[in-house]
């Protein structure tokens, strides 16, 4: 794989597991309620 292709999978994936972390995080300080 080219340089700007690692590059862009790294991003990708750090978008989604981040963005995954602070949905968890805010979910565990401000519970949705019932």
């Amino acid at each position: 794989m080219s340089t700007g292709a690692i590059v862009m999978m790294i991003a990708a994936i750090l978008i989604v597991w981040g963005g995954l972390g602070l949905a968890i995080l805010r979910l565990r300080k401000h519970p949705d309620p019932e």
